[in-house]
């Protein structure tokens, strides 16, 4: 049954929307883990600077369909950004050629109180209590997961450390950019994309 109202076309849309994000965030890690650990490919910024060229062409078509308008991100802007970023993505595929898959997953599920931290140190922001419970939860899992995985190491910890660190850092300036010069996450994937596969090449 088609959506009949607004609201739920946009329900509809932003649920697809989601589904999409999982499923493709998944399919990267699940395709680069195959490429690292089955196929010996042991060249994780290279295969990142692939992702962004893919990213690139995209960006392309999607302006020229029109879904992505014209903005504009000082150059300044963009090298910090591109360079906390690919720092961030390289930083996680070192971390998943030395991790397990399950690992990975579990050191991103970190990011959520390493983001909630950032935010508490930059905007004042204060959480509920039951929103610090959910905190403590995540790292409490994050805990029994780092101890009783068998494939962790120091040199895959470390890896993964820097990664969620550097990530949540990378999160939180994309808020920052778009926040200061009103850009959609398109409009900012547009401007990034190309100088990131540049970069990354």
């Amino acid at each position: 049954m088609a959506p009949t109202n607004k609201a739920d076309r946009k329900a509809v849309v932003d649920a697809s929307a989601w589904m999409f994000n999982v499923v493709t965030s998944v399919g990267i890690i699940i395709v680069n883990k195959a490429l690292m650990a089955t196929y010996g490919f042991s060249f994780a910024t290279t295969l990142t600077g692939l992702h962004f060229a893919t990213t690139t062409l995209m960006t392309v078509v999607l302006r020229w369909l029109g879904y992505i308008q014209s903005s504009h991100l000082p150059l300044g802007e963009l090298l910090k950004f591109v360079l906390f970023s690919n720092f961030s993505i390289v930083g996680m595929n070192v971390s998943l050629m030395w991790n397990s898959v399950g690992f990975c997953q579990i050191a991103k599920l970190s990011m959520i109180p390493v983001s909630c931290f950032l935010e508490v140190v930059n905007y004042k922001i204060r959480y509920s209590r039951d929103t610090k419970l959910s905190i403590a939860v995540v790292l409490v899992g994050v805990g029994v997961c780092t101890v009783t995985d068998v494939s962790v190491n120091i040199k895959g910890f470390v890896a993964a450390f820097i990664a969620v660190w550097s990530t949540s850092l990378q999160q939180y300036y994309v808020h920052h950019l778009q926040r200061r010069y009103n850009l959609s996450s398109f409009n900012l994937l547009g401007h990034t994309a190309p100088a990131q596969a540049v970069e990354l090449f």
